[in-house]
């Protein structure tokens, strides 16, 4: 049988959700603890990848296996009870045979969080920046990347892909006291695409770049033009459509 699984992980400790050859990811905690309790091995299929040092507040995989020997919601329970603490899975369904956990995806969201303030509870949580940032600029930058489809700028270099085009639907920042939050959402995202997009909105916010130039980076498809990645402790996987 296919089983769907939704879970969540604070990403610090691991090095992204896929499985490494020398280091630990989440993928290889949460088969090894499937694996465990159904006495078989077990391949765990995700969403898609995050990297190290990222999170997911909603992360889908699927896996196929026998049918469980526990009700759902206690072998979720049993399961929570050999996770460590920081990988959660949320919930265990029968699926169809034919769902894919990453091919079946309509669209994901992330936010990336900026703490304005010092704040040693956010240390592994956010970005820290407490410089000048015009939210007004980031905002009018964010608005503007819905007007485009091609992030080539803002795609890891080196990567394998056939495409760089993505449909944007949502790009804006959410202001919470202390807290600035980016949302996006897409069909689909490229590799470091959203920590390079906060990197290179963070220059537009402390004035380096004006919004022309934001417009002539994403209109070159060069990630050199591009602005720094913000770094990964900010990063949450918020949501997968299917």
């Amino acid at each position: 049988m296919r089983y769907r699984l939704t879970l969540s992980y604070c990403g610090t400790r691991y090095h992204g959700w896929q499985r490494q050859p020398n280091a630990v990811s989440v993928q290889e905690i949460l088969e090894k603890s499937i694996s465990q309790l159904l006495r078989t091995p077990v391949e765990v299929i995700g969403a898609g990848r995050t990297d190290t040092g990222v999170h997911a507040r909603y992360y889908v995989a699927h896996f196929d296996a026998p049918e469980l020997p526990f009700p759902p919601t206690h072998f979720v329970y049993m399961l929570n009870g050999i996770l460590p603490h920081d990988v959660a899975v949320l919930e265990i369904l029968p699926a169809s045979p034919t769902f894919h956990a990453r091919f079946d995806a309509l669209s994901r969201t992330y936010e990336y969080w900026l703490s304005r303030v010092k704040d040693p509870f956010l240390i592994d949580r956010a970005m820290q920046y407490t410089g000048n940032l015009s939210l007004e600029a980031m905002q009018t930058g964010a608005a503007a990347l819905l007007e485009y489809e091609d992030f080539a700028a803002f795609c890891k270099t080196g990567t394998d892909v056939h495409t760089t085009l993505c449909h944007l639907t949502e790009s804006h920042w959410i202001v919470h006291d202390d807290v600035w939050i980016f949302r996006v959402t897409a069909d689909r995202f490229l590799r470091n695409m959203v920590r390079a997009l906060v990197g290179t909105l963070l220059d537009l916010g402390r004035e380096k770049i004006s919004l022309t130039h934001f417009r002539q980076i994403i209109e070159s498809k060069d990630r050199g033009q591009a602005g720094a990645s913000a770094p990964p402790q900010g990063l949450y996987l918020v949501n997968v459509e299917y």
